[in-house]
Order: structure tokens, then C-alpha cells, then sequence
């Protein structure tokens, strides 16, 4: 495999049917519980040309769709400016192991960089030790004096 056998395509409504059963497994391999119709909605409005909520792209290997990646934007006084979270990154099991990953993390980082921002955030499972060194090998490092904590509002 080369870099030029990766290409990020960024998603749009049109490319929704192809995405939604990508999103749908990642779900399932996270055990993330939620209905086709609340998945869609939750897309959307990272489908919609320049929105300021964030991007997704399909992952191409070899022209072949493997995969997505979704990218959320914040805003951090501690990095002094535009965030991201890397919401959601998933290769079809077998197009893993390729090398694909760092790939795409590469090109990522140069998109997220090109929509001004200046610090890149994930969230792994503790228990998931490959994408654990897959996301240090791209350069992320634990934040062990902090742990993510969350409060869903609605």
C-alpha cells in the first residue's frame, strides 16, 4: 500500500446511503444503541457543505469505500483555538491492518489543520489496544491526569 492508495472524499447528503451502513456498523462494534432515523439526524448537519458543527469523509482505499471518519468541532482556551474531536473513525474489519489507519490519520490532521484547527482530541476504549497504538503511533498522547466525562442534556 502507498499513501496515494488513500484518499479521504468529504460526505455530503448525496453520499448519505453509503454512509449510514458504515456509521451503522461502527455503532454495533461500540455498542452505541440508536434507531436509523436518530443516527441519520445526528449526521446530517455534519453533511451540509461548510458547516460549522464539523465534517465527515469516506474512507477510499483503492477507489473502494472502507470506511468513514467524522470530525467535530469545539473551540479550547488551553489550545488557544479551534478544536476537534475525531468523533468517529471506522475501517471495515478487513481493510484493517493495512495501514490505512495512520494514512488516514495523516491526511486528517492536514484537513483539520486547513479548517483552522489547532488541536486534535479523541476518545478511545480503554480496553481497544490496537487503535490505542495506532493513535499514538499518529501522534495523540494519553491525558492520564484527566478523564473524559460526559453528561448527555437531552
Amino acid at each position: 500500500m502507498t499513501w496515494t492508495d488513500i484518499d479521504l472524499q468529504a460526505a455530503d447528503r448525496s453520499l448519505s446511503d453509503i454512509l449510514a451502513p458504515l456509521v451503522r456498523a461502527y455503532h454495533e462494534f461500540e455498542h452505541v444503541v440508536m434507531s436509523d432515523a436518530e443516527r441519520n439526524a445526528a449526521i446530517a448537519p455534519l453533511l451540509e457543505t461548510e458547516s460549522s458543527w464539523g465534517r465527515v469523509w469516506l474512507i477510499r482505499f483503492r477507489s473502494r469505500v472502507v470506511g468513514y471518519v467524522a470530525l467535530c468541532f469545539g473551540y479550547s482556551i488551553e489550545f488557544r483555538g479551534r478544536d476537534a474531536f475525531i468523533d468517529e473513525l471506522f475501517i471495515v474489519p478487513e481493510a484493517r491492518g493495512q495501514g490505512i489507519g495512520g494514512a488516514v490519520l495523516a491526511l486528517l490532521k492536514r484537513e483539520a489543520a486547513s479548517l483552522g484547527v489547532v488541536a486534535l482530541h479523541l476518545e478511545v476504549a480503554r480496553d481497544n489496544e490496537r487503535a490505542k497504538r495506532l493513535y499514538g503511533q499518529g501522534g495523540f498522547l494519553a491525558r492520564e491526569r484527566y478523564c473524559l466525562m460526559s453528561c448527555q442534556l437531552i
